[in-house]
């Protein structure tokens, strides 16, 4: 009887250490797996944390852009606002029958000025000739200068003072 005792229990040992080994292989296993998941993790929180950054540096960017724009809105605005009024100071049939070659020389001479305002402003730094047909028209309403002394559309501020 001792002799089966002994080898019950030799097989209870056997059963155990191999659950034990088992519960080891297991845990081993898992313990793998975590440290992968966990290197992964660390990534992602690193690329989460770059990305964050990255946004909070757009965010200030764009917000000072922002800022820019809005200011030269408010510009845009004023300017709208000053054109507005001396438009209103103008009765432009009244002139336009008056004197049509002068309101025409004028009106020519002001659109070349915002065309060349859009070019600069839009990186063209190229300085262009008026065409012909703004040059004779502005040869025609310079008040008697026949000569074309000031064929630059740049002079047309001077032409296009309210004359009430």
């Amino acid at each position: 009887m001792g002799l089966k005792i002994a080898a019950m229990m030799g097989v209870a040992m056997a059963v155990m250490l191999g659950g034990f080994y088992w519960y080891y292989q297991d845990s081993q296993a898992r313990i793998a797996t975590l440290r992968e998941n966990n290197a992964q993790l660390e990534v992602a929180a690193q690329v989460a944390n770059e990305s964050l950054d990255t946004m909070r540096s757009d965010f200030a960017r764009v917000s000072s852009l922002n800022t820019e724009l809005q200011k030269d809105l408010q510009k845009a605005e004023e300017y709208s606002d000053e054109l507005r009024g001396k438009l209103a100071k103008l009765d432009l049939a009244v002139e336009a029958l008056k004197d049509s070659k002068s309101l025409e020389g004028k009106m020519n001479g002001a659109t070349a000025n915002v065309w060349r305002d859009f070019m600069r402003d839009s990186g063209n730094t190229n300085e262009y000739d008026l065409p012909d047909w703004l040059q004779s028209s502005r040869e025609r309403s310079s008040n008697g200068n026949q000569s074309g002394e000031n064929n630059s559309a740049e002079g047309s501020s001077t032409e296009t003072a309210n004359t009430n």
